[in-house]
């Protein structure tokens, strides 16, 4: 049997959008869900943090929606490289 795995995000304003790969709770994702290594390069980017991930199963489909939170100035400024 085939099942169909879809990947969304879940933005805090309610918006969501599709993406190919799974994330995990706590991973830093930029503003189309791509992983940011750390330490950030700069404190002025928009971040998100992933802070749950929920399941729905259908018949032949699984879709997992990751919730994002965004991540604060300060909590940034500690993430990025001191220059």
């Amino acid at each position: 049997m085939i099942v169909l795995n879809s990947y969304l995000l879940a933005y805090p304003d309610g918006d969501t959008q599709e993406i190919e790969h799974s994330l995990r709770v706590n991973q830093l994702v930029d503003l189309n869900g791509n992983p940011l290594p750390l330490p950030l390069p700069t404190s002025r980017m928009i971040v998100y943090r992933v802070w749950k991930i929920t399941t729905r199963e259908e018949r032949k489909c699984e879709e997992t929606c990751y919730h994002l939170e965004l991540v604060t100035r300060p909590e940034l400024e500690h993430m990025a490289v001191l220059s």
